[in-house]
């Protein structure tokens, strides 16, 4: 298969794209920097540097749109806000106008989502039907589905990938974290009662690779491990496996002080449950926190 993928020099984006090719498949990332594409992505892969270059005669079999700017770097001020639409919603928006005008339509666009459509839902089981929730990154997340969803009036099949943090050795929340941890610096944050989804990156590609293949699949799906934690059993669990300590506590107000708004995404959570993968009988490898991180640290 040819298929188009933005956000592709990502954590999420590079181990799909080695995937993809060791399968045999054909993946072209889009990236302002076209030069790193073959470095952090593959030899094979295929760079295009602007959306201005799918002209309507160039055809994919798929489009899988991981594009975003990282939400929880920085404090959310009216400009990274913008920036944060931009480049989900906006660049979804652009995305879309360019299937419509492909001579030969992709029969499927897997895209981005998050966790964060929940809101925050406290002890609340939430499965896909669960509605959205409240605040900026539920908002986020709400607009950047429907400018997903505008394909399916093209007679494309729409799959929302609403991804939990997602545990990779190479990058993203554990990486960060790490650290840290092996110092015995570790610390709950706040009250560590709210709940944490997560998956390893291997199950998410698989589940990527699921969705893809099988055209009865539609629609939002959870991309998180069966069993989430509270932030204190995440802690707990990765400090064992590490071996060390994590006996401290990063006060929530002095998160709320450090990050502005941005703090609510780690200070609240969502208990997300992977209902429509497990219904279709999707075998996770790592269902279980302490599995994960022993294959991951």
């Amino acid at each position: 298969m040819r298929i188009l993928i933005t956000g592709g020099t990502g954590l999420i984006g590079r181990r799909l794209c080695k995937t993809l090719l060791a399968e045999g498949h054909e993946p072209t990332v889009f990236s302002r920097n076209p030069a790193s594409v073959p470095v952090k992505c593959g030899a094979g892969v295929q760079a295009l540097a602007s959306l201005d270059g799918w002209h309507p005669a160039l055809g994919f079999d798929a489009v899988i749109n991981l594009a975003g700017e990282p939400i929880v770097d920085r404090r959310w001020t009216a400009q990274r806000k913008q920036e944060l639409w931009d480049s989900r919603v906006t660049l979804t928006e652009d995305l879309v106008r360019r299937i419509a005008a492909a001579e030969r339509k992709p029969p499927v666009l897997l895209s981005g989502s998050a966790v964060g459509y929940y809101g925050n839902g406290g002890d609340l089981m939430l499965d896909e039907a669960a509605g959205a929730g409240t605040g900026f990154a539920a908002e986020l997340c709400v607009a950047w589905e429907n400018a997903a969803r505008a394909a399916e009036k093209l007679g494309v099949r729409v799959c929302l990938l609403r991804t939990a943090p997602v545990l990779s050795r190479d990058g993203g929340i554990l990486a960060r974290m790490l650290l840290p941890f092996k110092l015995g610096l570790g610390a709950k944050l706040g009250n560590g009662k709210q709940w944490m989804s997560w998956v390893h990156i291997e199950d998410h590609i698989a589940m990527q690779l699921r969705l893809l293949r099988d055209d009865q699949m539609h629609g939002p799906y959870n991309l998180a491990a069966p069993n989430p934690v509270t932030n204190a059993e995440f802690t707990k669990t990765l400090a064992a496996a590490l071996h060390r300590p994590a006996p401290f506590t990063a006060p929530a107000a002095l998160l709320k002080f450090a990050m502005g708004e941005s703090a609510d995404m780690l200070l609240e959570g969502q208990r997300m449950l992977p209902r429509k993968m497990e219904a279709a009988h999707f075998r996770f490898a790592f269902p279980a926190l302490a599995e994960a991180l022993r294959d991951l640290v």
